[in-house]
């Protein structure tokens, strides 16, 4: 990542609430960010945390209803998106900032080739010949490592394996060369011989094409690899936020420290029970008035029930919300 780059995305106070029958789920609360040029920031926290529903509300990929997007801004190249018409929040989506979901086989159309797939966002964003389209649907898929691309661009999804399908997964939202991609768990349906080869994959593409990146996971192991921030989510909040190296060497926030903990290594020298967080994750069925964390802590306080923490600066862009680690940072 470029020193001093300048963020090509901000987020600031976007709230997310579900509709139900059995009354609303505050499933996004207040979560501010952003993410600067060049940059990959590793989002992590465990299901229901609140990771992918926030980044498919910044481009309205949640159905209205159940969805309200209620507050927020998310401002990109001078807009924000929360307050765009339906047709330029399309142009955005998918032609300025890609997305790659985290099932290729249901995101991906099974009555459609890869070829035409690919060249869609091409013609319909840039406006390319069909002609022009196919020679850059050959180029991306060749980009993204899949052997004999001209003649695959007339195969259908299912003749593709998994890790191929990932690869034209990302190809598609790559097709026309946005400013930011956003990756959901894009190695959790494959196995860990191609999550390797998906995550060296974009590496060398962010790398290559100079793009931010925002990559979804609940796996550390792989954020430790590839991101240069991470931001931890729980209860549909960013509970912490920080380099990824200042991140694993001096975690801030409880949840943090726990999640790190879970993490099996291999140079311990006998086996051992794997560690697991212990209770339940938050009920989100109203805006947090206290720390969703506090009964599952081990070092929570009375006041952690009176109060949902501010997040607290710790210095060299690192910030944690939590008061009991606030008190130890000032105590020195």
């Amino acid at each position: 990542m470029p020193n001093g780059a300048q963020a090509v995305l901000d987020v600031q106070g976007l709230t997310t609430v579900f509709k139900t029958r059995g009354g609303e789920v505050h499933a996004v609360n207040d979560v501010s960010f952003d993410l600067k040029a060049g940059e990959l920031l590793g989002v992590v926290g465990e299901s229901g945390s609140g990771k992918s529903v926030t980044m498919m509300s910044l481009l309205g990929l949640l159905p209205s209803p159940p969805a309200d997007v209620r507050a927020g801004t998310v401002t990109f190249e001078g807009q924000d998106l929360l307050d765009v018409s339906d047709d330029d929040l399309r142009r955005v989506r998918g032609g300025r900032i890609g997305f790659v979901f985290q099932d290729p086989m249901t995101s991906l159309n099974p009555v459609f080739t890869v070829g035409y797939q690919i060249m869609e966002p091409l013609r319909t964003h840039m406006g390319l010949t069909k002609q022009a389209a196919r020679a850059r649907a050959q180029e991306l898929l060749e980009l993204v490592g899949i052997p004999g691309a001209a003649q695959r661009l007339s195969d259908y999804p299912h003749q593709f394996s998994g890790g191929m399908r990932q690869r034209v997964m990302i190809a598609i939202a790559l097709a026309c060369d946005p400013k930011v991609l956003i990756a959901d768990e894009p190695t959790t349906a494959l196995d860990v011989t191609i999550q390797a080869q998906i995550i060296e994959l974009m590496k060398e593409l962010r790398d290559k094409l100079g793009m931010a990146v925002i990559w979804i996971t609940h796996d550390l192991g792989v954020i430790a690899g590839i991101a240069d921030r991470v931001m931890v989510m729980y209860g549909g909040q960013v509970v912490e936020q920080a380099p990824v190296k200042e991140l694993f060497q001096n975690p801030q926030h409880p949840y943090t420290r726990a999640l790190l903990t879970t993490i099996p290594k291999i140079s311990e020298q006998r086996a051992r029970r794997l560690t697991i967080i212990e209770g339940q994750p938050p009920i989100l069925s109203a805006a947090p008035t206290a720390c969703s964390f506090r009964d599952r802590c081990d070092v929570a306080e009375p006041r952690c029930a009176q109060a949902n923490p501010p997040r607290y600066d710790f210095g060299a862009g690192h910030d944690a919300a939590c008061f009991v680690a606030k008190d130890a940072h000032d105590a020195g």
